[in-house]
């Protein structure tokens, strides 16, 4: 009797042990950027002779978001993530526009943030993998535009499509943004960048939770944005 007892108590500490040291995994911190998202991103080449200006993504007046539907302790939600730390260059060639460059656009996928920390470290630790440090940016690379053209000078806006490559969690897919900027002056250029991408094509799995009955597979993702030159 007593070989018994001291059998299940063994097992029951056991249990105990794991599902603590399970628990503090799951709902520790995720870890912090590895670096400065400026330094993630290469500088644009322009010709130094040429008419390009460029410019540089603020973190200030930056923010990229995802959102996608959540069906939470029965209720329909519109989960909404953001972040301030993206990164990337354009050079505008004001009167020819075609020959305007996009250079990559870096996101720091550790530094989402929802209405949820226990949300948001699950979907950085288990959705975009970004702790993997292969995984720690999503990447978008510019590989073609389309509908710029003419010439521009400060106070227009413009209205164009980027299609490029976009990398989360380590799968790559096509995709096209359609984009919006104006600019505010010669040193100030503003946009906004919208697109819809299938969570399923890029292989982000949801984790099992008990609350979560469903979770939708289109994701909206926006990029609205500050470029000084």
């Amino acid at each position: 009797m007593n070989r018994t007892l001291s059998t299940v108590m063994i097992l029951v500490a056991t249990v105990a042990i794991i599902s603590v040291s399970a628990f503090l995994y799951l709902t520790r911190e995720i870890a912090a950027p590895s670096i400065n998202i400026n330094e993630s991103v290469q500088s644009l080449t322009v010709d130094g002779e040429g008419e390009e200006i460029v410019f540089q993504i603020e973190q200030d007046g930056t923010t990229a978001e995802y959102n996608i539907y959540e069906l939470l302790n029965g209720e329909d939600k519109t989960v909404i993530g953001t972040t301030n730390q993206v990164a990337g260059e354009i050079a505008l060639n004001l009167s020819d526009l075609s020959q305007s460059q996009i250079g990559e656009i870096h996101i720091n996928a550790r530094t989402f943030a929802t209405d949820s920390d226990r949300r948001d470290n699950a979907v950085a630790r288990f959705i975009l993998q970004s702790e993997d440090d292969v995984n720690e940016f999503i990447i978008f690379q510019p590989t073609e535009i389309s509908g710029l053209e003419g010439s521009a000078s400060v106070g227009d806006s413009i209205t164009f499509q980027v299609t490029g490559n976009l990398t989360v969690a380590g799968v790559t897919q096509s995709i096209i943004f359609d984009v919006t900027a104006t600019l505010e002056s010669e040193t100030t250029l503003s946009g906004h960048a919208q697109t819809i991408i299938s969570r399923e094509a890029f292989n982000l799995s949801i984790p099992e939770v008990p609350s979560v009955a469903n979770v939708g597979d289109e994701v909206t993702l926006k990029l609205d944005f500050t470029a000084a030159s």
